[in-house]
């Protein structure tokens, strides 16, 4: 195996794939990627057994063939190499050692059989349908953030995505919850998602997605089994095992009979959260919402650093006292795109709805803490 390609195009391809793979693998093929040129083109792919990363890049290939190398140690030298190089990597027949050589530099890697890397994205996938690139970034936008880190309740360490009806008409939506709040939003269903199974989504196949989705072309293919999920773009395929669970029933958590209604500009109320909880103490970082006609006061209180309050204008005439986690409202706030934020309460105990006025498409919900 023999190519030369730009250094460029390879450290943008092999800062992708590389990602995927752990730092710490006690399987040695795990650690590295999967090298394939022919036709004038390189493949590379990495794995950790649940994700899969297949991406293709032009190359001058001068003689066919396949291997498979350290990826991290193969990123950090082409990164490393001076921009504008001439990458070329050489295999000889049958051998175990690729060299590498651009300019002056010549570095030797260590290689492993092509027959010892695993593939998991080989299946069929019975649900096909596209969603444009601006839509699938806001789908993971709106929701990423209120996924659980609790590997004890794996079955909310993801994105739960799925059919359903809102107000007669079919959507596609996504939903995240940590139990403390929960994310939720909307669009139309894609021709061709009709009749798909509801699937997990694990949180790193989330944050590999988003990061090779920033700069996507216009639209993502997205396929569908039982228990996998890919996703196909540009020159990109990404294969995920999906999380084998039954997300709870989120509808119960939504409250229905909230009587209380707020608004309040979107950006004044995160830019007042930010300040006041500066004050707040501990890992909850409690923030206090007193509402009392048309004012809402913020606090926040520490016996090692003081006291903290501030006054924003509402539109409202209730009167009580809520807590909030800071970080979480602030995650909120900042989904929030217009001026306008509404919050619907109870009472000091109970969930509130925060919702963009103007944007039906996302709601969130959120506990309450004793402050």
């Amino acid at each position: 195996m023999k190519f030369t390609i730009d250094r460029a195009a390879l450290l943008r391809s092999l800062n992708h794939v590389q990602s995927v793979v752990e730092r710490r693998n006690t399987i040695p093929i795990l650690s590295n990627v999967l090298l394939k040129a022919e036709d004038g083109t390189l493949t590379m792919s990495t794995t950790d057994m649940d994700l899969e990363i297949h991406e293709s890049v032009a190359a001058e290939v001068s003689s066919p063939g396949s291997t498979t190398a350290p990826a991290h140690t193969l990123h950090d030298i082409v990164r490393k190499l001076p921009d504008g190089e001439a990458v070329e990597l050489d295999l000889a027949d049958g051998g175990n050692i690729m060299t590498v050589k651009a300019g002056r530099s010549n570095f030797r890697l260590s290689c492993l059989p092509v027959a010892d890397f695993p593939e998991i994205g080989n299946q069929e996938f019975s649900i096909n349908f596209s969603l444009p690139a601006n839509e699938l970034r806001s789908l993971i936008d709106r929701t990423k953030f209120a996924m659980s880190t609790e590997e004890t309740r794996y079955y909310l360490n993801g994105i739960y995505i799925h059919e359903a009806e809102s107000e007669g008409v079919q959507v596609l939506r996504a939903v995240a919850t940590d139990g403390h709040r929960l994310a939720r939003f909307e669009m139309p269903l894609p021709e061709g998602a009709t009749g798909m199974p509801g699937v997990i989504v694990p949180r790193k196949t989330i944050g590999e997605l988003r990061k090779l989705v920033e700069d996507a072309a216009d639209t993502i293919q997205i396929s569908l089994s039982e228990s996998k999920v890919r996703f196909a773009f540009d020159h990109i395929i990404l294969t995920s095992k999906l999380i084998d669970g039954t997300f709870p029933n989120y509808e119960q958590v939504i409250p229905k009979g909230n009587d209380k209604v707020v608004e309040v500009n979107a950006k004044l109320l995160s830019g007042a959260v930010d300040r006041v909880s500066t004050i707040s103490d501990g890992k909850s970082r409690a923030v206090k919402i007193a509402l009392a006609g048309n004012t809402m006061t913020l606090s926040a209180n520490s016996p090692e650093a003081g006291s903290a309050t501030e006054d924003l204008e509402i539109h409202g005439n209730d009167n009580m006292e809520i807590g909030f986690n800071a970080r979480y409202l602030l995650d909120i706030t900042s989904q929030i795109e217009s001026d306008g934020c509404r919050l619907t309460l109870a009472d000091a105990a109970s969930p509130t709805i925060i919702q963009d006025p103007s944007d039906s498409s996302a709601l969130y919900v959120l506990m309450p803490l004793r402050v």
